[in-house]
């Protein structure tokens, strides 16, 4: 692990850090939707370069220069209201999808595109490529 950043809830890592992703692993136990998903994306991004993961207590951060990708389970707020896991995707233009839950644009250029994943059966290509645009983008 990268170890601490100053914060004490806050951790960082690399997706080749396997001490970590055992730890994630154990954090998504008894939520496979989420654990699936979180595995699935660590397999899109390890393919296209150095990731540095920040993990919180609410979320995982997916990183280079600036954060691009995060994984978060609304679940642990909402109940059974919420999805089992969000892909939130942050890219330079808006996108446009029926597949998006929300999308906003919290300042000027910074699109964040958010992915309910009720089944992991449902991340595809499609969502590979959102996540390459987004990692060059962060670069």
């Amino acid at each position: 692990m990268l170890g601490v950043t100053g914060r004490a809830d806050v951790v960082e890592w690399t997706l080749d850090d396997p001490a970590a992703m055992a730890a994630i692993r154990t954090a998504f136990a008894g939520a496979p939707v989420a654990a699936a998903t979180f595995g699935w994306t660590c397999g899109v991004l390890a393919g296209l370069g150095p990731v540095t993961v920040r993990q919180t207590a609410s979320q995982l951060a997916f990183r280079r220069r600036i954060g691009f990708a995060w994984l978060w389970r609304p679940g642990q707020w909402l109940g059974e209201r919420g999805a089992p896991v969000v892909l939130s995707i942050g890219l330079r233009a808006q996108l446009d999808s029926p597949r998006w839950k929300q999308v906003v644009e919290p300042y000027p250029g910074r699109w964040m595109h958010h992915l309910e994943v009720h089944d992991p059966a449902a991340l595809d290509a499609e969502v590979a490529g959102w996540l390459a645009a987004a990692y060059d983008a962060a670069g």
